[in-house]
């Protein structure tokens, strides 16, 4: 039952930027660039769900250099975009709507193709999941990584951004760092928690400096890798309290580990024919048709998923707190806010229909329609996302693969 849905159209404060609501629209990769920079359908895409109603729309997963890329669908957040970004910023914010963009480093989840080298990461190794060879980073290329996160931070000022959300979470760079399972290092930057988190400390030192008093900083961490021999939740609260030392203006409470647990992020199952369907490398297509249901385990979907273990940090911290994680309609908007999140985070609900919030607004019990087949999820790295109710003239395999996971569901 609805009891105080009137909490979600209340000002909330990241901060110094107020906004209008206390919906912001999450960091799930758009897939919408190409060559690195934005489109028209990234802007036309992120200037709707502004008109939808959301307090602020975030553009997902923005690389810092060229190092950080795994995608040509993914941002590359350098100078020479700043004009593109600013026509998205300028629309988002006519349409009363803040604008923020994640940025981040895809670590030892990206191509020699796209990074323009051997990937690097916390550690040396072999990524199964890309696949590819990494090379642990030096010691002496971390200050320059740091300074990277800065200097993306001043690129999306120019372009009109409100806040950067830095991506600490979900197995890229920063979570390398700071996950047992892939730092093995030797030096100060491995070993102990309080070693792992010195990269994650010089990055943030950075990014609040670039950041000054007129831009916010929100931070994506993990509460749980999601797999044994990961971070769990009390390490993950101590890095949490480490982010509220350091300046973070509010949290983003996630979990899951893309090389190793990638739908404990966003539960439910794969479509493995859907996500092959879409793949260019034969060789790949057919591999992951094979094994991918082993390799990408099904984790179940619930309402609020993340809600039993967000509330243990909303016990422990004081700054501001968005919940992400299963919110699908107002009843569940309703039950976060009531615990004491200031914001609700949403991704699949605003592909599913991105005047999601208005139509809240009309009916608070109104439900975004969201079947949680996850085709949006397994077309997202081949190109853009987008839900499967959105789109025309699916292939009959597709479709029966569709109703085969909708009956599952039920």
């Amino acid at each position: 039952m609805v009891t105080n849905l009137d909490n979600l159209f209340t000002p909330g404060k990241i901060g110094p930027v107020e906004l209008r609501n206390r919906s912001i629209r999450s960091a799930a990769f758009e897939g919408m660039g190409r060559d690195n920079n934005p489109t028209d359908m990234l802007r036309d895409y992120h200037w709707s769900v502004a008109e939808g109603g959301v307090g602020m729309t975030t553009l997902a997963y923005a690389g810092i250099n060229r190092s950080a890329l795994s995608f040509e669908t993914q941002l590359w957040l350098r100078p020479e975009i700043t004009g593109q970004l600013r026509e998205i910023t300028d629309g988002i914010h006519a349409r009363g709507a803040k604008a923020s963009i994640q940025i981040g480093h895809c670590g030892n989840m990206t191509h020699i193709k796209t990074a323009g080298g051997i990937p690097v990461g916390a550690s040396s190794g072999f990524n199964l999941y890309s696949p590819t060879i990494v090379r642990g980073l030096r010691k002496d290329e971390l200050t320059q990584m740091a300074r990277d996160f800065g200097d993306a931070v001043r690129t999306a000022r120019d372009a009109g951004f409100d806040c950067v959300e830095v991506h600490a979470g979900h197995g890229y760079l920063i979570s390398q760092f700071l996950s047992p399972f892939t730092n093995r290092r030797r030096d100060e930057f491995g070993g102990p928690l309080a070693n792992r988190m010195r990269f994650m400390q010089m990055v943030m030192e950075e990014v609040m400096k670039a950041a000054g008093s007129d831009m916010g900083v929100l931070v994506k961490t993990n509460m749980r890798d999601g797999f044994k021999g990961g971070l769990e939740i009390d390490d993950c609260i101590t890095v949490a309290r480490e982010l509220e030392r350091l300046g973070a203006h509010a949290l983003v409470l996630s979990g899951g580990f893309v090389s190793k647990a990638p739908m404990y992020v966003m539960r439910g199952e794969m479509p493995i024919y859907s996500m092959t369907h879409y793949m260019k490398l034969w060789w790949l297509k057919y591999g992951v048709r094979m094994v991918g249901k082993y390799m990408i385990p099904t984790e179940p979907f619930r309402p609020l998923y993340f809600l039993d273990d967000a509330r243990r940090f909303r016990a422990e911290l004081s700054l501001p707190l968005v919940y992400v994680g299963g919110v699908v309609d107002g009843e569940s908007m309703s039950n976060a806010l009531s615990e004491g999140f200031e914001f609700v985070q949403m991704g699949r609900a605003l592909l599913r229909e991105p005047d999601f919030i208005n139509r809240l607004a009309r009916e608070a019990s109104h439900h975004c329609g969201c079947e949680h087949i996850n085709y949006c999820i397994a077309r997202m790295y081949s190109r853009e996302m987008a839900c499967h109710c959105n789109v025309p003239d699916l292939p009959p395999r597709i479709l029966k693969e569709i109703d085969g996971i909708r009956r599952r569901n039920k």
